[in-house]
């Protein structure tokens, strides 16, 4: 199959390399580094052996990359405006678009703007960063769940998750809903209280302060989730999750980097979304609203700060 990645960052340039470097076919959208990757290649420092793309299809402009099979879109959900303009060429009707994003309410938002587009959510867990121009730095895990939202075809789908474990990609299909529910029990604690504290994924859970704050949201998402109906989001899983933590390098969530870097936060899918679902379903999520309103400050105030500066 043909692949094209939009969003050549730290998780596009992952995947889309590791599919590449196994000899699929996979084109990448860049932006800044567009002309640096043309020259140099992608590189890509990974802990499960690193590799170098002397050569890859790189495009600065989506109305050049080739009508594909699959698209790894790889952008933050606060440029998902763009996808109509971005996804025209390369996207028909047999495409299947995979959103490998943060959130809860993405497919649904995306659906509404492209209505015959085939979506399928992209759960990835890893810790992955681009550090330079065409420079890929993953640290660890990286396996994906593949979550089928509107696809037509189930069977595609499975060849899919084959080609990317075939890949050195471990993906598995599991169920839409659960899945969405069971990233935002890491995503929603880990990614705003890192920004909110000015720290990485290890500090927060060293101190019995923090570790407990974190456990605690984590369980007002299961019981948001459970009431619901959807009972794969348990305590047995928040365990898991703050288990798997405790084992990963120290690490900055994506938001926590878009902070430093004054990109904005992708506080509407991450939070307001799940926020207002869980509200209307009559439980509500004290401590993540709480958390949710100290971002906003915190991101409105930055941005006064480099207006006013």
């Amino acid at each position: 199959m043909i692949y094209s990645v939009i969003g050549t960052g730290g998780i596009g340039g992952y995947y889309g390399g590791q599919l590449a470097q196994a000899g699929h076919e996979v084109h990448f959208l860049l932006h800044s580094d567009y002309d640096y990757v043309k020259e140099h290649g992608l590189q890509v420092d990974s802990v499960n052996g690193s590799f170098h793309l002397d050569k890859p299809h790189v495009y600065n402009d989506a109305e050049q990359l080739p009508v594909s099979d699959v698209v790894l879109v790889c952008l933050k959900t606060t440029n998902n405006h763009l996808l109509p303009s971005l996804l025209k060429r390369v996207a028909d009707e047999h495409t299947i678009v995979i959103l490998i994003q943060n959130g809860i309410g993405v497919e649904e938002d995306v659906q509404a703007m492209l209505p015959d587009i085939q979506l399928v959510a992209g759960l990835a867990f890893i810790c992955t960063a681009k550090i330079a121009p065409g420079h890929i730095n993953h640290q660890c895990y990286g396996q994906i769940n593949l979550g089928n939202y509107s696809c037509k075809e189930e069977e595609r789908l499975t060849t899919i998750a084959d080609e990317f474990t075939n890949a050195g990609i471990p993906a598995q299909l599991v169920e839409y809903k659960e899945a969405r529910w069971k990233k935002a029990v890491w995503n929603m604690p880990f990614n705003g209280m890192t920004v909110a504290l000015n720290t990485q994924t290890d500090l927060l859970l060293k101190h019995p302060s923090t570790r407990q704050l974190i456990r605690e949201q984590m369980m007002e998402i299961v019981r948001a989730a459970q009431h619901q109906g959807i009972n794969g989001v348990n305590e047995e899983f928040v365990e898991k999750m703050i288990s798997m933590t405790d084992e990963m390098t120290p690490y900055s969530p994506s938001m926590k980097l878009d902070f430093d870097f004054h990109r904005p936060m992708e506080i509407k899918h991450i939070y307001t979304r799940p926020l207002e679902i869980a509200r209307a379903a009559g439980m509500p999520m004290p401590k993540l609203e709480m958390l949710e309103a100290e971002l906003r400050f915190l991101e409105d105030n930055l941005y006064q700060k480099f207006i006013i500066n």
